[in-house]
């Protein structure tokens, strides 16, 4: 997968308006509480609105022009307005991006919807059986026991090498499901956590086969369509089933919406599009992983912040901090997170100072205009 060149920023949309003449109530600081909703488009707010020092945002962006990082865009959200927004040449608001494997918590999201609907009957139902009529090879009492949680926990228990070799030998088959289903198991499902792409794509396959719908059709009757996200593309299969451990593809601002109805446990415009019991269950650790982020359904649990994040290849991030009332999003072409984490850890979590509105500081307001300004023009 071709890396690109270092981007510039093109375009920053960050309102700062200087005073403050109806001060908000104090925001929650555990659950986000709403009476509007971005559905159609997001609103703009300066960050001390929103309890926010723009001050420290600033030094943010000195910390991104002295790493030279190679971010497409950075979103940041709190009580459901955008306080920072930054694209970054030849990236803009209106283009959609590749997710890479942010796309398996939209697939998460999906399976749990099927399963609210009474279409699938749970998280214990065998793997399997969403499968009658096909065979698998290396077929033993390890893989009948293979249940749709662990799929979704990444404890399959199958001999998977995850990397770009077996993406190869996937994209060559003709049966994805079969192709991932015949690996042979390696442990007893459920007691080991393995990155598998591949289970992640058996889940999409799930919800074609249970709903009767192509995964991207009943994405867009019950998941995209709710939320107003409307400009999508995903990737397919060999035979035409959405890739689900990436290749969806859509605007920063939609993956938000994502982080958003997950803050809010599931609730959209005063509708409850997923449960808020497999919210819950999706965002909390469910197994260890060999890092000291935890694993649910097709989520990774930050254990600071008490936050959960989607996570996709080269620094794809929906980063959901609840206590905070944040949603953060970045796409870009890095090697890893850590750059990322670093930010919302040394910048955008200590800028937060107040539930509430903070005083207007246009002093430092323009600082970081004129520093977002600049870096644009480099």
């Amino acid at each position: 997968m071709k890396i690109l060149t270092r981007p510039l920023i093109i375009l920053v949309v960050l309102l700062l308006l200087v005073g403050c003449d109806n001060p908000r109530g104090p925001a929650p600081t555990s659950t986000a509480q709403t009476t509007f909703w971005p559905t159609e488009a997001w609103q703009i707010s300066t960050p001390e609105q929103q309890g926010l020092d723009s001050a420290q945002l600033a030094q943010m962006f000195v910390r991104i022009k002295d790493q030279g990082l190679n971010l497409h865009s950075l979103l940041v959200i709190r009580n459901g307005f955008i306080v920072v927004e930054a694209y970054f040449n030849p990236y803009g608001q209106s283009i959609k991006h590749e997710l890479y494997s942010v796309t398996k918590s939209f697939t998460s999201a999906l399976v749990g919807i099927a399963i609210d609907k009474g279409i699938i009957d749970g998280v214990d139902h065998p793997v399997q059986d969403f499968f009658t009529g096909q065979t698998f090879a290396n077929t033993y009492q390890r893989k009948s026991a293979l249940k749709l949680r662990h799929l979704l926990t990444m404890t399959s228990g199958l001999d998977w090498q995850e990397g770009d070799p077996i993406y190869q030998q996937m994209y060559r088959s003709n049966d994805w499901v079969q192709f991932v289903l015949d690996t042979p198991m390696a442990v007893e499902p459920g007691s080991r956590f393995v990155y598998c792409s591949g289970c992640s794509h058996v889940l999409s396959a799930i919800v074609h086969k249970a709903t009767g719908m192509n995964t991207l059709e009943f994405a867009r009757t019950n998941l995209f369509g709710p939320l107003g996200i409307s400009d999508v593309a995903w990737e397919t299969d060999s035979n035409g089933i959405p890739i689900g451990g990436w290749g969806l593809k859509i605007m920063p601002r939609d993956m938000a919406k994502l982080g958003y109805l997950y803050l809010n446990n599931g609730i959209w415009d005063e509708k409850q599009v997923i449960s808020t019991s497999w919210v819950k269950a999706s965002v909390q650790k469910l197994v260890e992983t060999d890092s000291e982020l935890g694993y649910g359904y097709q989520w990774w649990v930050y254990p600071r912040f008490g936050a959960y994040t989607a996570l996709g290849r080269y620094g794809q991030t929906i980063f959901v901090i609840p206590e905070s009332n944040l949603v953060i999003v970045t796409t870009a072409a890095i090697q890893d997170h850590q750059p990322i984490f670093d930010l919302i850890e040394d910048y955008i979590v200590p800028a937060v100072r107040s539930p509430g509105p903070l005083p207007e500081n246009p002093k430092s307001q323009a600082e970081l205009n004129a520093l977002i300004t600049a870096l644009g023009e480099r």
